[in-house]
């Protein structure tokens, strides 16, 4: 069972305000055309649009909780048959197509929790890849300022909808948990320094196109966010 299976209907009102990379990774989409392989797809905030947009969207998640909900936002935006829905893990995707582009939006490799792991994951994601198609993905890194702000408060992000954040930054890691009238769960995410993001890339076979500090395709320069767009080689 999936810890995001308890909170497969809570998804989506939790992240209602979460749009600012839909645009991005459409426009990835777009530009190196079907099929693409995206990984944590989720209920299908991202690949919906892709797939509205013209693109086949091959979208694995390991949550089959979330893959129920994605099916049916599908069926009803009327492009089910532009999506192609599969059960599996990060660092082991059910998929023998090639493709031009593999995405893992919106922070999902931080579900990987030691080196070994994230290196058997963008690995299989390079396997993915024809000789030059390239791996997006997004991550974070947090502030000291973010943690001192959010440690161990429960806060109300959504109408009805409480997120407490419990920080480690020793071990690196943060627990989330997140409670809704529709269900709850309680998650753990590892974040690394962008530096060592660069390094697992190369050791996977990746040389880097881009490394942006925003969605807006600003380059990287310090902060929380970073997004990767990585080739492979």
């Amino acid at each position: 069972m999936s810890v995001y299976d308890p909170i497969a209907r809570v998804y989506d009102p939790w992240s209602t305000g979460v749009i600012e990379d839909i645009s991005f990774y459409v426009e990835e989409a777009l530009a190196a055309g079907g099929p693409v392989v995206e990984l944590g797809v989720g209920t299908g905030r991202i690949a919906i649009p892709t797939a509205m947009a013209g693109v086949h969207v091959i979208g694995v998640d390991s949550s089959p909780g979330m893959l129920e909900v994605c099916g049916e936002h599908a069926r009803t935006a009327g492009v089910a048959e532009r999506l192609d829905l599969r059960l599996g893990d990060l660092r082991r995707p059910p998929v023998d197509e090639r493709v031009k582009l593999v995405t893992c939006p919106f922070r999902a490799y931080l579900h990987l929790a030691s080196d070994e792991e994230r290196l058997e994951a963008l690995t299989a994601a390079r396997k993915l890849l024809r000789r030059g198609g390239q791996l997006v993905f997004d991550v974070f890194t947090p502030s000291a300022e973010d943690i001192e702000e959010t440690h161990g408060l429960w806060l109300e992000r959504e109408p009805g909808i409480f997120e407490r954040a419990d920080w480690d930054s020793d071990a690196q890691t943060l627990t989330l948990s997140v409670r809704g009238q529709l269900g709850e769960s309680t998650m753990t995410l590892w974040w690394l320094e962008p530096e060592r993001w660069q390094t697992l890339l190369a050791e996977a076979g990746f040389a880097l196109d881009a490394c942006y500090g925003w969605f807006d395709r600003r380059p990287y320069a310090g902060g929380e966010d970073s997004v990767w767009v990585a080739r492979r080689t």
